[in-house]
């Protein structure tokens, strides 16, 4: 990666920078990413056709099934795998800088939450080492990491010492995170109903066939009832980025000024909308992800707001997300 380009990815200040930024990193991945060269070409775009951010055509997600998808030829650090659904390949992000993922991560939780120093952080998750291709765990590890608590880590299998943790936590009036797959959070809210009142709760979705699938109103209701907090906090991530979104309990995703959602017209992928409050499939654009691609279009159904934030309202189905899937062949 170019230097220059890391520099300005996490020094912008407005909208202009990002988009500005985005057309250089847009034109080095064209030039440096075989795969989407070849895809570029395939559509008839070529650089020399894009003028506009909104002209910069969206690798679809399931191309990190198939390909390895990486802009130049830095030796690949790690590999993040998702955890995918039961006979579906899982994608796979080709990781040439795990300091770049580190610097994401950590500036966007500090830029929402604070310092991780400040948290008791607790997880349930698997640990690092029974998930160590999930970069939700890698997250997760280092976040435990920084926090310097000696009863942060991950509780999976130790509920009980879980509950003690926060317990301690609460009477110090520390901050306290407890961040989990959303059928974890649910397990625990129905067999034990916990009083995490001083906590935040993070969902990261996920019942991965685990659980009857509830929408997120659904689950976010019984959540509140049972840990008896005002609000649950989301997640918003992928294997195949380098950045997250999070929401703070209304189900409305925020970036970092760095990271941006497009919403693209479900029947016809390389339109996308200008205008807020339209839903179709979420594009992001992670510049963070310079290494790999920077512009991808997830399987994500959701709908933008008039201040920039998202909502997520679903997956496609098979038929509906039959645009992006042409695009993939």
């Amino acid at each position: 990666m170019k230097s220059d380009f890391r520099n300005k990815i996490f020094n912008i200040k407005h909208n202009a920078e990002f988009w500005g930024t985005a057309l250089e990193i847009f034109a080095f991945q064209y030039k440096k990413n075989i795969v989407y060269n070849d895809f570029i070409n395939d559509l008839g775009k070529g650089h020399s056709k894009i003028h506009t951010p909104y002209q910069i055509p969206f690798l679809p997600v399931e191309f990190f099934r198939n390909h390895k998808i990486v802009s130049g030829n830095l030796p690949v650090e790690m590999i993040f795998e998702s955890s995918g659904t039961t006979g579906v390949t899982p994608g796979k992000h080709f990781v040439s800088d795990l300091s770049l993922y580190e610097e994401s991560f950590l500036k966007g939780f500090r830029l929402f939450y604070g310092d991780p120093e400040e948290y008791l952080i607790t997880a349930l998750l698997p640990s690092y080492t029974e998930r160590e291709g999930s970069s939700l765990v890698y997250m997760a590890d280092k976040l435990i990491k920084l926090s310097h608590n000696k009863l942060s880590g991950f509780y999976s299998k130790n509920i009980e010492d879980l509950i003690n943790a926060i317990t301690q936590t609460k009477n110090k009036k520390q901050k306290i995170l407890l961040i989990g797959v959303s059928f974890a959070l649910l397990d625990l809210a129905e067999n034990k109903s916990p009083d995490l009142s001083e906590a935040i709760i993070m969902e990261t979705g996920g019942m991965k066939g685990r659980r009857k699938e509830l929408t997120r109103f659904e689950l976010h209701t019984i959540l509140k009832e049972k840990f008896n907090v005002p609000s649950i906090h989301s997640e918003y991530g992928m294997t195949e980025l380098m950045s997250q979104a999070y929401s703070k309990g209304d189900g409305v995703f925020y970036c970092p000024p760095w990271m941006k959602v497009l919403i693209r017209d479900p029947l016809d992928p390389l339109t996308i909308y200008t205008e807020p409050g339209k839903t179709g499939g979420i594009n992001i654009i992670d510049l963070a992800n310079i290494n790999s691609v920077s512009f991808i279009a997830t399987g994500d159904l959701g709908k933008l707001h008039d201040d920039g934030g998202f909502e997520v309202l679903g997956r496609f189905d098979n038929s509906d997300i039959r645009g992006c899937n042409l695009l993939a062949e």
